[in-house]
């Protein structure tokens, strides 16, 4: 009788504490918020990008990278084939995405890109793709050379290392070096529902280079996105499950020191910076819960903030654009050029929208 009265008393405690993680669970996912629709004009949808559009970044030509065909634990994919990178000329009136072809020696058939980056290096302008991959569910970074005149993407290294063991995100600031996010704590798998359940801010960001690897900062619920500010002084980091844009101040040694936290009011995604007002212009999603549980008849919608004078004492949060997803469902990126806005998605689709008389 003793031992049935204990194993009683740790069910209820067991389903107690299970309980109290669900709601903390909904609560950082945003799961009760009711969206107001905040629409753009002139929307058109990006064709040939129909299975996602999930992190992209614009050169100061107009020309965007654009990672598409994520397969993500989680959430849906609605295609079986490698994910491919995009461009997109925003200087074109066009504005059809053309996909980049891929030089000899890379494994094609495993490409799952997810975060992206461009740095162009100053001594000769060579520009370079760093792209998260996760073949096979694994983590590791791509580092391509772009060929403008061929259209082409040159391999020309692929980084692991243990630290780098969950990477969400990207930003490069050297020809081999970045900093990058890691989204879990563990590497993948069951654990990982775990970890959403516990709710612990055991996320990190990592600085790589090949002459040393390190954590930078740590403390994240749920590390996602990261830029830099255009004086390349400050880097930014998004935490989901937070809801708020980290800033943070380069070191030295490479180190990363806290500035601030602002607070945006959604789950922030990927980061883009205006290069020339160093505004930051994030993908947004209104509501966690229903992106995760992708029903068809409660769609998860989109949303885009910007964030204008990050750096003073009173930065200005506005939100952009909202949808119920009825026009576009899981938004994870955003960036304006000459009055435009293009916003990507995880699984759906990119959108062009003209922006209306805010700044940009």
């Amino acid at each position: 009788m003793g031992k049935l009265v204990v194993l009683s008393i740790a069910v209820v405690a067991l389903a107690a504490f299970l309980g109290e993680r669900v709601i903390n669970l909904r609560k950082m996912t945003l799961a009760s918020r009711e969206l107001v629709q905040n629409p753009l004009p002139n929307c058109h949808q990006v064709k040939s990008l129909e299975y996602g559009s999930e992190d992209l970044t614009i050169l100061p030509n107009g020309l965007a990278f654009i990672s598409t065909g994520l397969k993500y634990p989680g959430l849906p994919s609605y295609s079986d084939n490698p994910g491919k990178i995009y461009t997109l000329d925003l200087s074109d009136s066009r504005r059809k995405p053309v996909e980049l072809r891929m030089g000899r020696g890379f494994e094609l058939d495993s490409f799952n890109p997810h975060g992206i980056s461009v740095y162009t290096d100053e001594r000769d302008d060579s520009i370079y793709l760093f792209v998260v991959n996760h073949p096979r569910q694994n983590a590791q970074v791509e580092i391509f050379q772009f060929v403008e005149e061929d259209h082409l993407l040159v391999h020309v290294k692929t980084i692991k290392h243990e630290l780098l063991h969950s990477v969400n995100d990207i930003v490069a600031v050297g020809v081999e070096s970045f900093y990058a996010t890691n989204d879990h704590y563990f590497g993948g798998g069951t654990l990982n529902t775990l970890e959403a359940l516990l709710g612990q801010p055991w996320c990190n960001v990592v600085y790589y280079s090949p002459e040393e690897v390190k954590v930078v900062a740590e403390g994240f619920y749920q590390a996602n996105g990261i830029n830099i500010s255009p004086d390349k002084r400050h880097v930014y980091v998004a935490d989901t499950f937070d809801h708020n844009i980290h800033v943070l101040e380069r070191q030295e040694s490479n180190g990363l020191a806290p500035v601030k936290v602002v607070e945006v009011g959604c789950l922030v995604d990927n980061i883009e910076v205006h290069p020339e007002t160093g505004d930051l212009w994030i993908g947004c999603h209104p509501n966690g819960w229903k992106l995760f549980q992708t029903d068809p008849e409660d769609l998860p919608g989109s949303e885009v903030v910007q964030i204008q004078d990050i750096l003073s004492e009173s930065p200005v949060v506005t939100q952009i654009y909202a949808d119920d997803g009825s026009v576009l469902i899981g938004s994870s990126v955003a960036a304006p050029y000459e009055g435009k806005l293009l916003i990507g998605t995880v699984y759906q689709k990119a959108l062009i929208c003209e922006l209306a008389d805010i700044g940009q």
